[in-house]
């Protein structure tokens, strides 16, 4: 592998921001190599989606951590009081961005949380 594999990449990317949530814990990591080796097939397959692996990277790794340990990452940049999450949009495509998923404003790229 080289440091340019899209899947390194995407894994440093949701690695960071499941960090900067203190959601790094061996379980959510464990989930996150999870994704990254089950989305291999998914870049060999389709060469030209690599540019949108991090972002679907992270909504597996978000799905599976609801699934398991609870809703992450929550948003912090709205005002509502009610607990909600951050979604990656677009769902596929380049350049992913975590959206408040309630007011619809843009919050961080991938990997800037």
């Amino acid at each position: 592998m080289t440091s340019d594999d899209p899947l390194l990449a995407a894994r440093a990317l949701v690695l960071h921001d499941l960090t900067s949530y203190s959601f790094a814990d061996p379980r959510a990591v464990s989930i996150l190599e999870d994704a990254v080796a089950e989305r291999r097939w998914w870049v060999q397959e389709w060469p030209e989606g690599a540019a949108y692996v991090a972002g679907q990277v992270a909504q597996d790794v978000q799905d599976a951590l609801l699934d398991t340990i609870g809703r992450w990452p929550l948003c912090k940049a709205c005002d509502l009081v009610e607990p909600h999450e951050l979604r990656i949009n677009p769902e596929l495509g380049p350049d992913p961005q975590w959206v408040c998923e309630r007011s619809g404003m843009a919050v961080s790229p991938l990997g800037k949380l």
